[in-house]
């Protein structure tokens, strides 16, 4: 009698000291799952003609050039009259919101651009709102707001 009543509680020790039956580790495992990145966005913004690719970072180089390309054709439309040669790199800060809608935030450059160029912020501006519309950037399947830093190369010569 003893004999069963001892193998009966080391049955029970045994049985609930187990991990297999504990269900803690599958809630860590759930927790652990909605850890989300908010400084990286699933899908880049898109033009349509980048829409049909899939693999991220050629979806995300067509945008670059495809911006790159249409900013730098509507500045080489215009005529700017400058007294000394430039060759400088100019940061614009654009912001696309979950609409698809770009809209151009501020632009970082040097004292010499803004003091031989003053009017190339409302040229930039302008050149901004003629682009075509932009699929947004995707988060988690869901639309979201980015900001994007287009760094534009001026260099004009006498």
């Amino acid at each position: 009698m003893f004999l069963r009543v001892f193998f009966v509680v080391i049955l029970v020790i045994f049985c609930s000291s187990c991990d297999r039956f504990s269900l803690s580790k599958k809630q860590q495992l759930l927790d652990l799952d909605t850890i989300i990145n908010f400084n990286e966005v699933d899908f880049s913004p898109s033009f349509k003609i980048c829409d049909s690719i899939i693999e991220k970072e050629a979806k995300s180089y067509c945008f670059r050039t495809t911006i790159h390309q249409k900013i730098g054709a509507e500045l080489q439309k215009q005529v700017f009259t400058i007294q000394d040669s430039i060759d400088e790199i100019v940061n614009v800060s654009l912001i696309i919101d979950s609409k698809g809608k770009i809209q151009y935030e501020k632009m970082d450059t040097s004292e010499i651009i803004k003091n031989q160029l003053p009017e190339l912020d409302s040229v930039l501006s302008a050149s901004i709102q003629k682009i075509p519309a932009i699929y947004p950037a995707i988060k988690r399947g869901i639309p979201v707001t980015t900001k994007y830093t287009l760094p534009i190369r001026i260099q004009l010569k006498e």
